[in-house]
């Protein structure tokens, strides 16, 4: 049987793989390759630096790889004329001449059996003259993260912003996901929504994966109360959530162990949360290796209060043992039960209380976190969701034959 070729256009590098898209869409095309069902060329950004020193990895993931020179990160300032455009906000600077040459001349020069875009955002890459069967890969319905947003921003000028950018959002997300053969959803959730929403009667759910050989299990940790939270401080839902927990819960935690200590594990934490030195709160910044700032953590907590897709953070902690606890929100997609796998916790006080309650008991402990390893192994590995993925690749070229 020949191999299928696909083209995979990211509009991001996935090197570092220091966020939770990037882990993701490396676990499915790395699950992909090992198959050998599939001839892959990924295209994405990247300096020639970049792919230097990560071809080792990215050799992991496809047969062939198309860079572009990416955009310089703007200042925020300098991104306030953005907010002007007919796009979303997080979508204006995908499209590069740079970009949109690259990913025109690569799928001119060959045919492809199936054009996978990655992200939403990836939509604003694709030619407008491109046959065949399209997948876009969704990790999100971006549409509600940006109306949770304006739910929650701290003013009304905020909440007016989140507003007009969702309405945008809204828009560009139905009109971009009709175009394609197939739209790959990361929880059933986020399928229905979609159908919901927009009408869409293409897309599928994959279950989200997580590589276990990387994430070995090892029973929770004795010793001083860590708790730990890991994510990418870039990201606005993510630096809502841990301020939310630095403000509202940590102090209640605090009253009742002085000598707690939270871990925030994440690139780019913003000057306003370092800057405070809250007593027993600690940012890394980026790091190497999640697994060597975790391990000693008596709690993993997920505080987010918006947000889409799915946490796969959550799947990673308790693959390694980690017992969680989560807001709804934070679990969101995940089919994990309360009490069985994690504890779910909506509001300070609550989130305080389970907090405290995985610190103090360490058979609660073992038990959240034997019952979630099994779990995970059983159905969360990185080559089920793979196998689901490429099952919904060769869909949507039987669908466009």
């Amino acid at each position: 049987m020949n191999r299928l070729k696909v083209a995979f256009v990211s509009p991001v590098f996935l090197f570092p793989a220091d966020a939770g898209g990037k882990i993701r869409t490396g676990n499915i095309l790395r699950g992909l390759k090992e198959s050998g069902q599939f001839d892959i060329t990924l295209l994405s950004p990247a300096t020639p630096e970049q792919q230097r020193e990560w071809q080792g990895e990215i050799d992991r993931l496809c047969e062939r790889f198309v860079g572009w020179q990416p955009n310089s990160p703007k200042p925020r300032w300098k991104r306030a004329p953005d907010l002007l455009s007919s796009l979303p906000i997080n979508v204006v600077n995908d499209r590069t001449p740079a970009a949109v040459a690259a990913v025109e001349k690569a799928l001119a020069a060959e045919r492809f059996d199936v054009v996978v875009f990655d992200f939403v955002h990836a939509a604003v890459l694709r030619p407008d003259q491109l046959q065949g069967a399209t997948v876009c890969f969704t990790h999100n319905v971006e549409t509600e993260i940006f109306e949770r947003h304006a739910k929650t921003a701290a003013s009304a000028p905020l909440r007016w912003l989140w507003a007009a950018q969702a309405a945008k959002m809204r828009r560009f997300e139905r009109e971009a996901l009709a175009r394609f053969t197939r739209v790959v959803a990361v929880s059933e959730r986020d399928a229905k929504m979609f159908e919901k929403n927009d009408g869409l009667k293409t897309a599928r759910a994959i279950p989200t994966g997580v590589d276990l050989d990387f994430f070995s299990w090892q029973p929770p940790a004795d010793g001083s109360p860590v708790v730990v939270f890991t994510g990418s401080m870039d990201w606005e839902a993510n630096v809502d959530g841990i301020r939310f927990y630095i403000d509202e819960v940590w102090p209640r935690v605090r009253s009742q162990i002085p000598n707690a200590q939270l871990r925030v594990v994440g690139r780019h934490p913003p000057a306003s949360l370092t800057q405070r030195n809250v007593p027993g709160v600690t940012f890394t910044g980026f790091v190497d290796d999640v697994r060597d700032h975790v391990r000693d953590a008596q709690a993993f907590v997920i505080p987010l209060r918006v947000g889409g897709g799915t946490r796969i953070k959550a799947f990673e902690a308790m693959a390694m043992g980690l017992p969680v606890v989560s807001t709804t929100i934070g679990i969101e997609g995940l089919d994990v039960d309360h009490g069985t796998h994690f504890l779910r916790a909506d509001g300070a006080e609550a989130l305080a209380d389970a907090t405290l309650k995985l610190i103090a008991d360490g058979a609660l402990r073992l038990k959240l976190s034997r019952a979630a390893r099994e779990l995970v192994e059983a159905r969360f590995g990185h080559r089920v969701a793979a196998e689901v993925f490429a099952c919904i690749l060769v869909e949507a070229v039987e669908a466009s034959a």
